[in-house]
């Protein structure tokens, strides 16, 4: 192969947002797929009016990151300086589209799997997913006869970690508002109390 025809092929494949995990991990935030203005960004969460950040700075989940790197409110910059803080990140599926309802049911199924082989790995306390979209594949992997699922602390594991899933923080989901959405991170923030004794 030439050099050009193999410049041309990388040229072609979407860049995506690296996984920031590592082992020993309080925390891995799992989303459904990373935005393409999130790509561009190079940070997780990074559209302005998407409500992770400051509903995340919000919540007493973060407390100790806050207080660690001395800020009152994290923003998407700092998402790589949390996994020494014990907060990861990472998406069931790293391709990037405009929006989640690009991805075929075979992406989704796929990154079932393979989130499920990075949660191994890393071993994360638990892993908080994003929307019950991104939980769904991952649901139907572990128990596909089951009743439908629910946000919350879920019944089963994905491996030794616990899942929590908690509401998408997309503003395309007008369900939930910035402070239901900082609540539901305090209830995560309980269960993982609660994990750790």
């Amino acid at each position: 192969m030439t050099a050009n025809i193999i410049a041309k092929q990388a040229a072609a494949k979407p860049a995506t947002l690296p996984d920031l995990l590592r082992p020993g991990l309080d925390l891995v935030f799992v989303g459904i797929n990373p935005s393409l203005y999130s790509v561009a960004k190079g940070h997780y969460f990074a559209r302005p009016t998407n409500r992770f950040w400051p509903a995340f700075s919000r919540s007493r989940l973060s407390a100790k990151a806050r207080a660690a790197l001395g800020l009152e409110r994290l923003l998407p910059e700092h998402d790589t300086q949390l996994p020494a803080h014990g907060i990861g990140f990472t998406d069931l599926v790293k391709r990037p589209s405009a929006r989640a309802a690009e991805l075929s049911r075979w992406e989704l199924e796929a990154g079932a799997e393979a989130l499920a082989e990075k949660l191994a790995e890393a071993r994360p306390r638990i892993a908080c997913l994003h929307g019950l979209t991104a939980y769904r594949p991952l649901y139907r992997l572990l128990a596909p006869t089951g009743a439908a699922p629910l946000l919350g602390l879920q019944p089963m594991r994905l491996g030794p970690t616990p899942l929590f899933v908690v509401p998408n923080p997309s503003p395309a989901n007008a369900h939930f508002t910035p402070a239901d959405q900082a609540e539901w991170y305090d209830r995560l923030a309980a269960a993982l109390e609660e994990l750790t004794g």
